[in-house]
């Protein structure tokens, strides 16, 4: 591989025809992008094509000397010439591969959505000392694959299963939390620990993957606001409000399907509560996997903008895991992001699908609310089933090429791979700086509405064996009064 700084790489092998005139030129473009020189960029930018242009006549003319020539072993070589140029012509006469792979080199590649680390407690029992992620196969992501990629920031899933509620939820999610950041330690020339936008652009600027946080399931906090920012202050960027299960404060997507009662009617006041927390304390509010009335009451009650950090587009696939089109409006409205799922089922609604119909769900998004509101979101390693063509995360170009093929421009392509999201999250932090004057939300869930046998009541007021709530101060109130009237 060719690299030439630490931000940008431009070919993925080195080429035959490459020269140190090519290789300079390339230097000298880098130079004037980091410095933020436009003029000089467009300039360098301008010789390099020359070079490029001329290096590749200059390849060509010794391959016809060789051919010329009455020297076998120079005919041989002319052949072998050959057959590399022919090579690297085929790797590069996809014109739209090659305008991603540039595009792909000065925006950074943000996705919403992996869950390597639940692989690793699945396969592992998150044993990372006996996993070499250059070089595992089990899975849909490794570090290689994260290369070939051009996967810039990674947002990766804190997830456990909803069978965990009201149990060891809170421990489980710790451990995945501990599993992302003993990935950053062990490789870390690969990955960088990230908790900002501004965090994104530098680990970009050094050639790393940023590294980020979401916690995947409300079940995950407990019902509680301590917990939340005691999650923050660990990492944590954003919080999926439910996965597939309801919590005490909100509904899942299945309330829509039939197939669960909804509990809240969507939010309850707590969970209006854990809304403004968010917005309080920086961290994104996303809406992947809720139902729809929760979508609704979550983009009325926020401050800040809001993700879907895995979801794709109803109209395409009608699922319910999917956003409708009056949402995709309305979060356009906000100014918030969906990230588009690669999972098969959310795409066609069926078993298969290939990377055409992943780009359909990006293509009608667009349709609806326009480009400021897209995002990838592909899912990795949480699903069973991914597209023909987007078979692990090496393939992300693919998709570009596909976008661009489909007649995206460059601007709408580099708000979707990660300007959007950047902007989103910056968002997100200004709302946080001007609530930074805020008190903490300290106010508990009512006991009655987390009240199982594996919950103690301790700090809410006494409780009698049937776990009926008795209040003191009624009695106290009482016993005033009897003394009164005594004495």
């Amino acid at each position: 591989m060719v690299t030439v700084d630490k931000r940008i790489r431009v070919y993925p092998n080195q080429k035959p025809w490459m020269n140190r005139e090519v290789q300079q030129l390339v230097k000298e473009r880098n130079r004037a992008f980091r410095a933020g020189d436009r003029a000089h960029y467009s300039t360098a930018r301008a010789n390099l094509k020359r070079g490029i242009r001329e290096a590749k006549a200059d390849y060509r003319r010794k391959i016809e000397d060789h051919l010329d020539s009455n020297n076998s072993r120079q005919v041989w070589q002319g052949v072998q010439h050959i057959t590399n140029y022919k090579t690297n012509l085929g790797a590069a006469e996809d014109p739209f591969k090659d305008r991603a792979l540039r595009l792909m080199a000065e925006t950074p590649l943000i996705d919403g959505h992996n869950d390597l680390p639940w692989q690793m407690r699945k396969q592992f029992n998150n044993q990372l000392n006996k996993v070499d992620l250059t070089s595992i196969q089990t899975t849909h992501t490794n570090i290689p694959k994260i290369k070939e990629g051009r996967l810039a920031a990674q947002f990766w899933a804190a997830y456990v299963p909803c069978d965990t509620q009201n149990k060891d939820a809170v421990r489980q999610t710790l451990e995945q939390i501990d599993i992302i950041h003993r990935m950053c330690q062990k490789y870390p020339e690969s990955f960088m620990f990230a908790t900002s936008s501004q965090d994104i652009e530098a680990a970009f600027a050094q050639n790393k993957t940023a590294s980020l946080i979401g916690v995947e399931g409300g079940h995950s906090i407990d019902s509680s606001l301590g917990t939340l920012r005691t999650m923050y202050q660990l990492g944590v960027r954003y919080l999926t409000l439910t996965h597939s299960c309801n919590t005490p404060w909100a509904d899942n997507w299945l309330v829509d399907t039939g197939s669960e009662p909804p509990v809240n009617n969507g939010l309850s006041e707590f969970g209006i509560q854990v809304i403004k927390e968010m917005n309080r304390i920086g961290m994104m509010v996303d809406l992947a996997h809720v139902s729809e009335k929760v979508m609704d009451q979550v983009l009325n009650q926020s401050h800040a903008p809001i993700i879907f950090s895995h979801s794709s587009a109803f109209a395409v696939c009608k699922h319910k895991r999917n956003v409708p089109d009056h949402i995709l409006r309305k979060v356009k409205e906000k100014k918030g992001i969906v990230m588009v799922n690669f999972y098969n089922d959310y795409v066609t609604c069926s078993k298969t699908a290939n990377i055409s119909q992943v780009a359909d769900h990006f293509d009608h998004i667009k349709k609806v609310a326009g480009p400021s509101i897209i995002g990838f979101g592909g899912d990795y390693d949480g699903v069973t089933r991914v597209p023909q063509g987007l078979e692990d995360v090496s393939k992300y170009p693919d998709l570009v090429a596909e976008l661009l093929r489909r007649g995206w421009n460059d601007s709408e392509v580099t708000a979707a791979l990660g300007e959007n999201l950047l902007r989103v999250f910056r968002d997100v932090e200004e709302v946080r700086d001007a609530l930074s004057g805020e008190k903490p939300d300290d106010v508990p869930i009512p006991y009655e509405e987390v009240q199982n046998s594996c919950r103690t009541s301790h700090g809410y007021e006494p409780v009698v064996s049937a776990g009926t709530t008795v209040s003191v101060r009624p009695l106290l109130l009482a016993l005033t009064i009897l003394l009164f009237c005594c004495y």
